[in-house]
């Protein structure tokens, strides 16, 4: 599996915008239910978004959703800070959100 570490600003006045298209993405995978797909959305104090993707051989199964594309749409404006994506390995995993409910 290939892992990537995205992280960006988020202008105050976008949030919650931003947050509602997250919320989008999670429901699509949710209905599509893909197997080769990990995804992981982090919203910091600061304003920041962090995702961990995690995909096999490709990530259409991610981006080639709906929710996904209208995500990407117009995420330039959002942002605040530039879009920063690094290639990443799991180094360790105990537990991570395996009991956790994300909020509504």
């Amino acid at each position: 599996m290939t892992y990537n570490l995205i992280r960006y600003g988020v202008k105050d006045a976008s949030i919650a915008e931003n947050r509602a298209l997250v919320a989008k993405v999670f429901e699509a995978l949710e209905e599509t239910g893909p197997q080769s797909v990990r995804y992981l959305v982090l919203e910091l104090e600061n304003g920041e978004f962090v995702h961990l993707v995690g995909y096999d051989k490709d990530s259409s199964a991610l981006t080639g959703l709906e929710a996904f594309k209208a995500f990407g749409a117009d995420h330039a404006v959002r942002r605040s800070t530039p879009l920063a994506r690094s290639s990443a390995k799991i180094v360790g995993d105990y537990h991570m959100l395996a009991n956790e409910t994300v909020p509504a």
